[in-house]
């Protein structure tokens, strides 16, 4: 698998850059951008690469010089490397990506998938956001950690973190951060508390005006 985060603004050749960036491939400031996209699809040939994840793809635009340049040097990528890309971006059918010529043919080559918080619960039975937190708990490397003890608490950390997996992974990686310093070597609800999270978290969990607070979308009153 390669990741590559799209650049702000990024052109063609930036663009290329990071492909190259991600396994190691040489680039110097002569290269010229053919030369750049020869040796980032032969890398990822003979790498055996089967999946490309581009994060912040609605960063380009198509509507722009160096954006639609960036945009036809993806429609060529996916067409010379023989992997599955996956372009991940904040609402990208709202933003120009998808609209245009350039924009019809890469719509034209992908599915879209909306993608919201990991629920806490689904049908038959599933539990989504507990095996999501087990799999994290499974790389902690605390000596005095119990395993199970995370996913026990399944529930509250969904109210902590609305169920955003970036939220539930800082909020892991710093209690556990935290549990090496002061010595405990081990996660507990206390310690998770004492954690402040992106505004986006808090504002769904912390108290707010008239002492109440929201927890896995429902508004209670402390105290009853």
């Amino acid at each position: 698998m390669a990741y590559v985060l799209v650049p702000p603004g990024a052109s063609a050749k930036a663009l290329a850059g990071e492909f190259a960036r991600f396994l190691g491939v040489p680039v110097t400031a002569r290269m010229t951008q053919t030369r750049i996209v020869d040796a980032v699809c032969h890398t990822y040939r003979e790498a055996g690469v089967r999946l490309v994840a581009i994060d912040e793809i609605h960063r380009l635009n198509p509507r722009t010089t160096t954006g639609a340049e960036a945009v036809d040097l993806l429609k060529d990528l996916t067409e010379r490397i023989g992997a599955t890309f996956v372009f991940a971006g904040i609402d990208v059918t709202a933003t120009a990506l998808f609209s245009g010529v350039r924009g019809a043919q890469l719509a034209g080559r992908a599915t879209v998938v909306d993608c919201g918080p990991v629920p806490l619960g689904g049908g038959g039975g599933r539990t989504p956001f507990r095996d999501l937190v087990a799999a994290m708990e499974a790389c902690l490397d605390l000596r005095a950690h119990r395993a199970g003890t995370l996913p026990r608490a399944a529930s509250y950390l969904h109210a902590r973190t609305g169920g955003r997996i970036g939220s539930l992974a800082r909020l892991l990686r710093q209690a556990a951060i935290a549990a090496i310093l002061d010595g405990t070597e081990k996660i507990t609800k206390g310690g998770l508390e004492g954690i402040v999270l992106d505004h986006t978290a808090e504002d769904h969990y912390r108290p707010r005006a008239g002492g109440r607070t929201r927890a896995g979308g429902r508004t209670r009153r402390h105290g009853t």
